[in-house]
C-alpha cells in the first residue's frame, strides 16, 4: 500500500511543479478570455488591460506548485525511510499550501487523505 503512495506522490510532483505549464482554464478581464498557462499569459499583448493578472495569476501557481512539490519531495523521502508521522505532516502542508487553487487541484489533498488513513491503521 505504502508503494502505491510513492508512486502516486512521485507522480504528484512532477504535475505540481508543473502547474504553470499545463494549467487549467481559468478567465480574466470583463470578458471572460481564458488563460491556460503561464506561457499563454506572457503571450498576451502587453496593452490588454487584464495581461497583468494573468501573468501574477500563473506566476503564483507555480511558485505554489514548487512550494507544495518541496514538500511533496520531504513527504516522499519520509515514505522511503518508513516515518509515515513525517510523511503525512509534509502532505498536510502541500495540502495546505495548495487551497487556493483546491478549486482546479486536489491533487494533495486526496495523496494525504489516503496517507493519513494509513497512519491511522498503523
Amino acid at each position: 500500500m505504502v508503494d502505491d503512495v510513492i508512486t502516486s506522490l512521485q507522480q504528484a510532483i512532477e504535475i505540481s511543479r508543473n502547474w504553470s505549464k499545463t494549467g487549467w482554464s481559468v478567465t480574466f478581464g470583463p470578458r471572460n478570455i481564458e488563460v491556460l498557462s503561464l506561457e499563454q499569459a506572457k503571450a498576451l499583448p502587453k496593452n490588454i488591460v487584464f495581461r497583468e493578472e494573468a501573468v501574477n495569476y500563473w506566476r503564483q501557481a507555480q511558485l505554489t506548485g514548487n512550494d507544495a512539490a518541496d514538500s511533496g519531495e520531504k513527504a516522499l523521502k519520509a515514505l522511503k525511510s518508513g516515518n509515515l508521522k513525517v510523511a503525512a505532516d509534509a502532505l498536510y502542508f502541500a495540502q495546505y499550501i495548495e487551497k487556493p487553487f483546491a478549486g482546479y487541484s486536489r491533487l494533495w489533498f486526496d495523496l494525504y487523505e489516503r496517507l493519513k488513513a494509513l497512519v491511522i491503521k498503523a
